[in-house]
């Protein structure tokens, strides 16, 4: 009921996460991202402990190959939970367990993994990474751009309601976390609209953090 990668930019170390459901809210349980760690999605009756158990592995200093090993010890039922990692290396990692639903399956590239269950057929993980490395531009640009990919590679086998892309860079929060919780429209162009808008604004709204006399005007009431 879900695809989705992770992703490395190799110019700037930047992370991200980008995942499409049928289900609702599916971002607020599936993406996880740290600056200067990794990021990882965990998905397939989902356990939301697995993402931060990944990034702390690999904080600890282990490789994704490594941390999804450890959460494969680590983890409850892990032969109900899919978990795609990737490192501040950009090297990727993948755990499938064999309860995961309907048609799954998975693909890896340099700086990039992405991996599926209830498809509507195994060809879209590895549309979603060709997608990503033949697209070029920011990586929120690239994250679109793979799913996409896999949208148009077919999908889910159902409809998908639900999407989100996360973007850690440097700083300790995201710098971009946008959602659609859930649409009878499609939520991976709701999530594109809502980039479009977003992006111009990202460092504007790092430099609010860290120094506001710095940080130039949107035109909001009030904001001069």
């Amino acid at each position: 009921m879900t695809f989705s990668l992770v992703a490395r930019c190799t110019d700037t170390g930047m992370f991200g996460v980008a995942i499409s459901s049928s289900s609702p809210a599916v971002a607020a349980r599936c993406a996880y991202a740290r600056a200067g760690v990794g990021a990882v999605a965990s998905q397939n009756v989902t356990d939301p402990t697995l993402g931060p158990l990944a990034l702390d592995l690999m904080q600890g200093g282990m490789g994704a190959g490594e941390a999804i090993a450890g959460v494969r010890d680590l983890g409850r039922f892990i032969e109900y939970r899919q978990v795609l990692a990737v490192d501040k290396t950009g090297a990727t990692a993948i755990h499938s367990g064999p309860n995961s639903l309907g048609i799954w399956t998975q693909a890896q590239g340099p700086d990039v993994a992405s991996g599926g269950n209830l498809l509507a057929n195994d060809g879209v993980p590895q549309a979603i990474v060709d997608g990503f490395l033949a697209s070029r531009g920011h990586l929120g640009d690239r994250l679109i751009a793979a799913m996409r990919a896999g949208l148009s590679a077919g999908g889910e086998a159902g409809p998908v309601h639900s999407a989100g892309m996360m973007l850690v860079d440097e700083v300790a929060w995201p710098v971009a976390d946008l959602r659609c919780d859930w649409t009878e429209d499609c939520p991976i162009e709701n999530i594109a609209t809502a980039w479009e808008v977003y992006k111009p604004q990202l460092n504007a709204y790092v430099q609010r953090v860290l120094d506001p006399r710095e940080a130039p005007s949107y035109g909001v009431p009030g904001d001069e």
